[in-house]
């Protein structure tokens, strides 16, 4: 949902910056760039282009295979119809986007607000099964400053989805932070946990090259199920008991906890704008990530809409340097 929606759903204005010069501005691609790929879930061949938008446009897909106004999909939690394995969108005309998380998570990491994603089928390319080709792709085609201030989601009052030992929280923080701790029983190499304060450039160097990852001993029932048919060692990491059977190994030490941050990120970003606010995770995943943005939205005195100053942006130059604590387990 493009910045502009959240502001028209709630009702509200913008507020006044008392310091213009400080405001951030929206970004968008300075040229179109396109790649090809297969599906991650359903193996099928896909090309993708990313596009400029105007200010005030969002992210939004478009499905060149379908016919003219049908295909028209926006990146917004309102629009989320499916979060087995992935986050999946869909319109009232039946034309969905799966797995976007990736994207999405490249474009927040990048600060892109406006871009028409145009795409041949019905989801995204998995590339090598993380957000660095996409940070690449915006990379190659270049942002461009638009002549709109850039709007955030303030968080007011602390949001928890979820249970003792499956949540997902947000509280109040001055910038955008991840804490997120994993721990699948069917491997010890699956215990562990990150935060992360992502802000002066942090999602490209920690979180963006981390694959996403799966267990042998479920492929066979996730093909069954329809899912996973385009995974291959060659975009997803895979664990059998103790053992990484990828013959280059891992990116990082601790590359499925950073995973599930890049997809935390992804989804999150589905609000329509950044979010200023700390979040906190314990074995969460697509469907929570979803959950919090309608429980969020349900309760308007929890956030509020502000302008962004440059201090809060992800990779900008005027940014205070801050480090990451990092936790292993």
């Amino acid at each position: 949902m493009g910045m502009g929606l959240v502001q028209e759903v709630v009702g509200l204005s913008s507020p006044t910056s008392k310091d213009k010069s400080l405001v951030a501005c929206q970004k968008t691609l300075k040229s179109s760039i396109s790649c090809t790929g297969i599906g991650l879930h359903s193996g099928r061949k896909v090309s993708m282009t990313l596009h400029p938008a105007d200010a005030e446009t969002g992210i939004v897909f478009e499905r060149s295979d379908m016919g003219s106004g049908t295909g028209t999909v926006g990146a917004s939690w309102q629009n989320v119809v499916d979060t087995r394995m992935a986050t999946t969108l869909g319109n009232s005309d039946g034309a969905l986007v799966s797995t976007v998380e990736h994207l999405m998570a490249a474009l927040a990491g990048c600060g892109i607000d406006n871009a028409i994603v145009e795409i041949d089928g019905p989801e995204v390319p998995v590339m090598d099964g993380s957000a660095a080709p996409f940070v690449f792709l915006v990379e190659c085609a270049g942002i461009r400053l638009q002549d709109a201030p850039r709007m955030a989601i303030k968080i007011e009052k602390p949001i928890m989805v979820g249970v003792d030992r499956k949540f997902l929280s947000i509280r109040p923080e001055e910038a955008f932070s991840v804490s997120f701790e994993i721990d699948f029983d069917d491997s010890p190499m699956a215990q562990q946990q990150l935060s992360l304060r992502l802000a002066n450039g942090t999602f490209k160097t920690e979180i963006a090259r981390a694959r996403t990852f799966g267990f042998a001993h479920e492929v066979d029932a996730l093909r069954k199920a329809g899912l996973a048919r385009g995974g291959s060692l060659d975009n997803a990491v895979v664990i059998n008991g103790n053992t990484v059977m990828n013959g280059d190994g891992l990116r990082y030490r601790d590359e499925f906890v950073r995973h599930k941050i890049l997809d935390c990120v992804g989804d999150l970003y589905l609000a329509g704008a950044p979010i200023i606010g700390a979040v906190d995770a314990l074995r969460s995943g697509h469907a929570l990530n979803s959950n919090l943005l309608h429980t969020l939205f349900d309760n308007p005195d929890a956030w509020s809409y502000v302008e962004m100053t440059e201090a809060l942006v992800p990779g900008t130059s005027h940014m205070e340097e801050t480090g990451s604590e990092r936790v292993f387990a």
